[in-house]
């Protein structure tokens, strides 16, 4: 499908313009360099809705292979990993509307673009986000390795937390779209901050309909991708183990 960028009205725009804004006054100091960086290097539009191929794709493509691609939403396991298997990332084409500022039950455009597309400009997450995406084919039929992958992606590229400098940063698309959950994240004393482990992680399951209650946290996307074959052996262990069952 294509983005269709003629339907977006007066009112989308407007909102997608309030919500930019009123994120980019949260995010200084508190999001990962990197995705502060990303910011500028897609030329993100701050006042209007970006265009996927004028705006985004001929900025990112050049930078790490990855594009932005449309999806009606919501998309099957296999539909989603092999796109991104493929260097390309699915982005809804649909924006909340201005009762939905806070909270929708799920990912809209502005979570998908905004939240994630910036950091696509760093090479090591997106290797990482490459092959822990070919993993997630292999093991696409067995839902109990399925689950175990949702919740590093759940805890890596929606909700991860990076220590940069000594200081911790955003960089998961879920928080950084999320005003409440970008000040909760760092500063609230209510949840754990872990450091990233793989065996951990892959047992931790998450929160869906509110605030996490516990984040892990990476010293570098290098460590990401770096997990990659412990993943890989976690998940055939399991497998094997499960099978002997």
């Amino acid at each position: 499908m294509t983005q269709q960028y003629d339907t977006y009205t007066p009112d989308d725009q407007a909102v997608w313009e309030l919500l930019f804004r009123r994120q980019m006054d949260r995010l200084p100091g508190r999001a990962s360099q990197a995705y502060m960086d990303g910011i500028v290097t897609t030329g993100f539009p701050n006042v209007r809705i970006p265009d996927f191929e004028r705006d985004l794709n001929p900025r990112l493509l050049p930078i790490t292979g990855w594009r932005v691609v449309a999806v009606p939403g919501l998309i099957d396991n296999h539909e989603f990993f092999e796109l991104m298997a493929n260097r390309q990332f699915p982005a809804t084409t649909w924006l909340r509307t201005r009762d939905q500022l806070d909270y929708l039950p799920e990912p809209d455009m502005f979570h998908d673009t905004f939240g994630h597309v910036p950091v696509l400009t760093n090479q090591p997450f997106c290797n990482f986000l490459a092959a822990l995406s070919r993993i997630a084919l292999r093991f696409v039929d067995h839902p109990e390795a399925v689950d175990m992958i949702s919740r590093l992606y759940w805890y890596t590229v929606e909700f991860g937390l990076i220590r940069e400098d000594g200081e911790l940063r955003i960089y998961g698309g879920g928080i950084l779209s999320s005003p409440g959950e970008t000040v909760y994240a760092l500063e609230s004393d209510v949840p754990q901050r872990l450091p990233y482990n793989v065996q951990t992680l892959l047992q931790t399951p998450y929160i869906i309909d509110h605030f996490q209650e516990k984040y892990f946290v990476i010293d570098s996307y290098e460590q990401l991708f770096d997990s990659i074959p412990e993943i890989e052996a976690v998940l055939e262990n399991q497998l094997t183990v499960t099978s002997k069952q």
